[in-house]
């Protein structure tokens, strides 16, 4: 008999700046190819290798498909659905009777970036409010220093980039974070821009690059500092600069503290390069300046971001066609989620970076339930250990996954839930302006349930039906009326087309308008602690950086994982381990063993991991990473741990 076949349309919403548009194939109910859709604007009929290998996890054994509940003895054991939320519903009213509302935590984090997620925000806040996070463990200072210099954070059109003359990627690997991004740059540099990498990691975007600048890690501030002493000095700056910015004196005065040669020391860049790229900012423009999301998890990631965007400032590369600093796509701002209060009402906070040693030192009331949504919190931040330990200490514990993950297993009740291709939803990109729907292409195994079913049938034994009614496509409906209605957009018309957002302009800031206090862009008049930029120490020489790879971005993509994890080094820095040999990373709060691969591009000071790894596979570079903040924005300072390579 042939195979009743067809091909349905959805939205990928998992944590990736591309959004892409999915064209799966279905044959007798099942998915059986997934393909990116050729007539999408940004997706260009094309998926990154870890959606394009997505059907493994989608069907696979491990897959969570009833309630497990954790047994006296540690095992789990499949429970019914009635039992297991009259279970929450129990300990959330005797919690909240006898602690208050605060000794709940509920921790949404970024495993899908469909809107109806927050939804399970709304719920927690109805029912308390309760205890929630705050910061951002990925782009917190990015974040906060974009919305200080501009009281705004977005970009311009992806397809922008065709008007630039020079294109500054600094500090990403579009190859693996951005792929998309990929054809519009080659089309940039096909029209006559020149494309320079500044990255302390030598990766694949260098082969689509004219010049290729490594400064040494945390140096990209000393070399932005550099770059704008050549810039005044040159009188490459912007004649009515003055006009747009304030503080400009002030900048200067902090551009000259130092002599070029004295900031290219610092960064390790030479001053023939720092020249190239003042040029470019200067006479090659419009210059747009591509932000990476790495470099604002350092310490001082905040003040880095905002010399980027300092530089682009003072050389008139703001609000222009072909310019612009972009660190981000406002993917949420064309929803209104408005009616979710948030911080604002909630009883406390935790800041997510700091997860493990904030819940330990949780005090009046202590926390005696989490909630965890959307993350894995103890692959995915700093201290695994120690954020083990915080949870492992609670009385009660809920993850709603697909999977047993390293946080699921410390749970006391795991809720199976659906998949990318099971969810009904909205998404934005961070990585482009174009909007769009998740929608079913199979239906979920009947034991699991979406987010927002879980927390329906939830407020239904908690007096808060009403509250949580609605169908996926009335929430959405909500989501989506009171700021795109008025421009024509539905949910009906981003389900059937090719929507951009209607409310984000081609080219930001264009008339050098700016949405900050005075109207003009803030900069920065100091510089960080000489100790946020400082280099590897002796006892510990080496920076390690946990990146994505084209297998994981995060440990939601990385299901199975088999033998050691891989360092990658310079031969000087490989301790005497051949290539292909044993050894351990050491840092000042842990071990980890690993295979020795040697790579003669790289810098003689980095260590490179796999991001995403897990921990009970012995893989999770988090635990060696202590949690610290950034200096703004209470993002995580992940890659400023330095660890040394040592043999087995």
């Amino acid at each position: 008999m042939t195979a009743l076949r067809e091909v349905r349309k959805t939205t990928c919403n998992r944590d990736c700046p591309d959004a892409c548009s999915i064209v799966a194939t279905i044959e007798d109910g099942k998915v059986t190819r997934l393909q990116g859709d050729p007539d999408h604007p940004i997706t260009r009929g094309f998926l990154c290798y870890r959606t394009s290998h997505f059907l493994p996890t989608q069907y696979s054994p491990e897959r969570l498909t009833s309630p497990m509940l954790r047994q006296p003895d540690g095992s789990f054991a499949a429970i019914g659905w009635d039992q297991a939320l009259d279970l929450c519903a129990q300990r959330l009213r005797t919690i909240r009777a006898e602690s208050g509302p605060a000794a709940i935590f509920h921790y949404r984090s970024g495993g899908s970036l469909g809107l109806l997620k927050h939804l399970s925000d709304y719920f927690f806040e109805k029912f308390g409010p309760v205890t929630i996070k705050r910061g951002d463990i990925c782009s917190g200072a990015g974040d906060a220093a974009q919305m200080t210099d501009f009281g705004e954070e977005d970009s311009h059109d992806l397809h922008d980039l065709l008007e630039s003359k020079s294109i500054l990627i600094w500090g990403k690997n579009v190859h693996v974070s951005s792929p998309h991004t990929l054809p519009v740059l080659r089309e940039a540099r096909k029209r006559g821009a020149h494309l320079t990498m500044i990255d302390p990691v030598h990766h694949q975007t260098a082969s689509l690059c004219d010049e290729v600048l490594a400064p040494r890690p945390a140096g990209d501030f000393a070399l932005a500092m550099g770059i704008a002493r050549l810039l005044f000095e040159h009188d490459w700056i912007d004649p009515e600069a003055a006009n747009y910015c304030d503080h400009l004196d002030e900048f200067r005065a902090l551009a000259m503290s130092r002599s070029v040669a004295e900031w290219c020391k610092d960064a390790d860049v030479p001053q023939k390069q720092a020249l190239g790229v003042a040029v470019r900012l200067g006479l090659g423009q419009p210059c747009a300046i591509l932000v990476g999301w790495g470099m604002g998890r350092r310490k001082a990631g905040g003040a880095i971001v905002r010399a980027l965007d300092a530089l682009a400032a003072i050389t008139g590369n703001l609000g222009v066609a072909g310019g612009g600093v972009s660190f981000y796509y406002k993917r949420r701002g064309a929803f209104d989620v408005s009616f979710i209060q948030g911080a604002e009402v909630a009883p406390r906070t935790l800041c997510e970076p700091l997860f493990g040693p904030e819940l330990l030192a949780a005090q009046d009331p202590p926390v005696r339930m989490v909630w965890i949504t959307a993350g894995n919190p103890v692959a995915m931040l700093p201290e695994s250990s120690t954020v083990a330990e915080s949870l492992r200490t609670r009385e009660f514990v809920v993850v709603v996954d697909s999977f047993m993950t390293d946080t699921a297993r410390l749970a006391h009740l795991v809720l199976p839930t659906t998949t990318l291709l099971e969810e009904d939803d909205i998404v934005g990109a961070y990585g482009h302006h174009y909007l769009g729907t998740a929608r079913p292409v199979v239906a979920p195994p009947p034991g699991c349930k979406s987010d927002l079913e879980i927390a329906q049938l939830l407020a239904a034994r908690l007096d808060l039906a009403e509250v949580m009614a609605g169908t996926p496509r009335e929430w959405k409906e909500r989501l989506v009326a009171p700021k795109l209605a008025p421009h024509g957009v539905t949910v009906e018309k981003i389900d059937t087309g090719y929507v951009r957002n209607p409310l984000a302009t081609k080219v930001l800031f264009a008339g050098r308008k700016f949405a900050t206090p005075s109207g003009k862009v803030n900069l920065l008049t100091s510089a960080p602690p000489a100790e946020a930029t400082a280099g590897a120490r002796a006892d510990f020489p080496l920076w390690l950086m946990s990146l994505s790879t084209a297998d994981a971005q995060s440990s939601q993509w990385s299901r199975k994982q088999t033998g050691l994890p891989v360092v990658t080094v310079h031969p000087d820095a490989a301790s005497g381990i051949p290539d292909g040999g044993l050894g351990r990373l050491e840092s000042a709060i842990g071990t980890l063993d690993v295979r020795v691969a040697h790579d003669p591009e790289q810098r003689n000071d980095v260590a490179l991991v796999p991001k995403g790894g897990h921990v009970k596979d012995g893989r999770s570079a988090n635990t060696l990473i202590r949690a610290a903040t950034t200096d703004i924005g209470e993002g995580g300072a992940l890659y400023d741990e330095r660890v040394r390579l040592v043999p087995c």
